[in-house]
């Protein structure tokens, strides 16, 4: 046996995994390459990897003449922050990091693996799609992929960075993730081309228009995040993760910082924040810097649905959900999107065990035409659905406004929620004053000498009577009524009086959200 001619085999087949000509090919092209990234990604020197020799076994169409190791897939294990991830990052210098039999085994291989020992799997895409050279077993690949990342669904956290393109089927692996970040100007995500969509329906579209970064977090809302950069995007998920536990079983981590502690005081400055005007809109995020851990908010979609926030912060250091409404956009109502993009949210944080926390102010559902028509009720039973389900701790702040279907699903003990939380100006009712007196007086109105005059003096008498939380509290719909500074005190103790919350599930195969 020949020891050295071995090793020096080994040591040959290494330098061609580490080609410097394939980092050239990438910067070349503006990107990094594909090990660049994983470097970028996980804490030095904890990367290992698996199948690195692995190789097509295709020969048709000169496919024997394109072997490579790898076969344009990277895959391995690592830590980030000390923590255990498993990894995929397509290689674009390789038969343009097209998927094949064997590209696509070696992916599932990271996810099958990830679940079977409870961590994260993250996804690095930069693919030119299936390898049209092996039929449909790329295909077969992509199906294999997609199955898997179902069974890992709500096992463990699924994310995928789109540095490059996403064409065809390849985009559905970053719809199946729970987290889609994207790099402005290099990452492109649809499932037809330019060329075809020119072909078939005559209109012209550049990459960008038809599947960029902006489209996608703006208007279609497949990307959770956009970074300018590809370090950017890294580090954002690295931030993510520190707020995601490993697994289903896992408690997400706690992270107690000084700072919290000197925030404990009381904010005189909230109230500065509401108008007088009940009318006037303002920004929820101003209150959730006051409420929650300072910079601790970790926003997702937020360029999506603006008119209600989701995203990621600490209380205290105990990672918890935030759902808010955002008064500065549409009134904060609930939409079609909003509803999509909360109800989505509020399913991931009960999957891993998140508690969750709603700022309410919103007076309902956005009315009109285009909305009921496409799909209103559909989208809006979907937020009902996901709270109604949602098991983890939740607890719901009524700051100005809850009316009709939005107060059920964002703010009614009926639906679930461990506690209710009102400040003292806090309007709970079916419908606005104006609305609801046209319905109850309005045979006292028309009848009346004077209908303006009677109209306002009945509404100044529904403000009086049902819009205050002292109703809701008397009928213990309401478990709190606070003042606003104490706010931040009250939430924190809620929180850490339900850490150890448990509920039974009903036996089922699954419910039937309304999709």
């Amino acid at each position: 046996m020949n020891f050295k001619k071995s090793i020096k085999k080994l040591e040959d087949k290494r330098k061609e995994l580490d080609d410097k000509n394939v980092q050239d090919f990438q910067h070349q092209k503006g990107k990094l390459s594909a090990r660049e990234r994983i470097n970028l990604l996980l804490d030095p020197e904890t990367f290992v990897e698996i199948d690195p020799f692995v190789e097509s076994r295709f020969s048709t169409f000169e496919m024997d003449r394109k072997k490579i190791a790898g076969d344009g897939v990277i895959t391995g294990f690592g830590k980030i922050n000390d923590r255990l991830v498993y990894v995929y990052s397509q290689d674009f210098s390789k038969i343009g990091g097209s998927l094949g039999e064997m590209h696509g085994k070696k992916i599932v291989k990271v996810i099958e693996t990830a679940k079977r020992v409870g961590c994260p799997v993250v996804g690095i895409i930069d693919s030119g799609g299936a390898r049209i050279q092996e039929g449909i077993a790329s295909l077969d690949g992509y199906a294999e992929i997609f199955r898997v990342m179902v069974k890992a669904s709500g096992v463990i956290p699924q994310i995928t960075c789109l540095v490059g393109p996403s064409a065809g089927g390849a985009s559905y692996a970053p719809g199946l993730s729970d987290f889609v970040f994207m790099v402005d100007g290099i990452s492109h995500m649809y499932i037809t081309g330019p060329a075809v969509i020119e072909s078939v329906v005559g209109e012209k579209v550049s990459f960008e228009q038809l599947g960029g970064a902006t489209v996608h977090s703006v208007k279609s809302g497949c990307a959770h995040f956009v970074t300018s950069n590809e370090e950017d995007c890294f580090l954002s998920v690295k931030k993510l993760l520190s707020y995601l536990p490993q697994n289903n079983l896992d408690d997400p981590p706690y992270q107690r910082s000084v700072l919290s502690e000197i925030f404990k005081k009381k904010n005189s400055n909230i109230l500065d924040i509401i108008p007088q005007k009940e009318e006037k809109g303002y920004d929820m995020k101003e209150i959730i810097k006051i409420i929650f851990d300072p910079g601790s908010f970790f926003e997702i979609q937020e360029n999506f649905a603006t008119n209600a926030i989701v995203g990621f912060a600490r209380l205290s250091g105990w990672v918890v959900g935030v759902v808010a409404s955002q008064t500065r956009f549409i009134a904060g109502t609930l939409d079609i999107d909003s509803s999509d993009k909360v109800a989505r949210f509020v399913r991931f944080c009960d999957a891993f065990n998140i508690p969750l926390v709603n700022l309410v102010d919103t007076p309902g559902y956005l009315p009109g035409t285009d909305q009921e028509h496409k799909g209103i009720i559909r989208h809006g039973a979907k937020v009902l659905y996901a709270y109604a389900e949602a098991s983890v701790p939740k607890i719901s702040v009524i700051l100005r406004k809850a009316f009709g279907g939005a107060y059920i699903a964002l703010a009614s003990r009926k639906i679930g929620y461990d506690f209710i939380i009102a400040w003292p100006f806090a309007q709970i009712a079916v419908m606005g004053p104006e609305q609801a007196v046209k319905v109850i007086y309005k045979k006292e109105i028309a009848e009346s000498e004077n209908p303006k005059e009677t109209e306002k003096e009945k509404i100044k008498e529904y403000k009086e009577t049902f819009l205050n939380p002292w109703q809701a509290a008397k009928l213990g719909q309401v478990d709190m009524i606070i003042h606003p500074q104490e706010t931040r005190d009250v939430l924190i103790k809620c929180i850490e009086s339900l850490l150890d919350k448990r509920e039974e599930k009903i036996t089922r195969k699954h419910g039937n959200i309304p999709l």
